[in-house]
């Protein structure tokens, strides 16, 4: 049986299970510390508190092309992934000595030092990152690089999670990156860059 077999098999019994389910339960009412808190995100830059939040989970937040492409060059970084949708606006900012391929190639996985893809918006309260289906051009771009940068449309910060979702839509898919990928599952010691990028930058234009 092939993989997509398997994945058809596991959807079938979930759609059974779900069938006799007429009616979900509704969504809980907001608490007053919830009200209170988006209060006090509505007096606040939502660009200066996403920057500070997402600073104290290791993210980068620049707003400047110039910005990123010194802090690549520094590093070396200089072979990466570009949604080809951006790379139009961002071709000028890139010198000769950075190779910046528009096709992810998965079989060459390796050979990427950075990925710059599309964000579907972002969250200033907790410092996240949103991806989702519709505005990633390809999901690996934003997972398998070292360093992954999200661009990020400055409309486009919420101040919270229950503002993000009422004004993201309807995904099938939604990832929210909050900083780098980090695990401490062994001796409870933080590591970070190991399920996906060691460094997260957001690209608020």
């Amino acid at each position: 049986m092939s993989s997509s077999d398997d994945r058809e098999s596991i959807l079938s019994r979930v759609r059974g299970a779900l069938a006799p389910l007429h009616e979900r339960a509704a969504m809980p009412d907001y608490t007053t510390e919830l009200a209170v808190m988006r209060q006090m995100m509505g007096s606040r830059d939502l660009l200066t508190v996403f920057a500070e939040r997402m600073a104290l989970a290791n993210g980068i937040v620049l707003t400047e092309p110039t910005a990123l492409v010194a802090r690549l060059r520094e590093n070396k970084w200089l072979h990466g992934y570009c949604d080809p949708v951006l790379w139009p606006s961002l071709a000028a900012y890139f010198g000769a000595d950075f190779k910046v391929e528009t096709t992810y190639d998965r079989k060459r996985v390796d050979d990427y030092a950075f990925g710059l893809t599309r964000a579907a918006g972002a969250i200033a309260e907790t410092g996240t990152i949103v991806l989702n289906d519709a505005t990633t051009s390809r999901r690996l771009g934003a997972l398998t690089p070292w360093v992954h940068i999200a661009v990020v449309e400055r409309a486009k910060i919420f101040s919270d999670l229950p503002e993000a979702v009422a004004g993201l839509g309807h995904d099938n898919n939604v990832i929210w990156v909050t900083g780098p990928s980090k695990t401490a599952d062994v001796e409870g010691i933080l590591i970070e860059g190991v399920h996906g990028p060691g460094i997260q930058i957001a690209l608020v234009v």
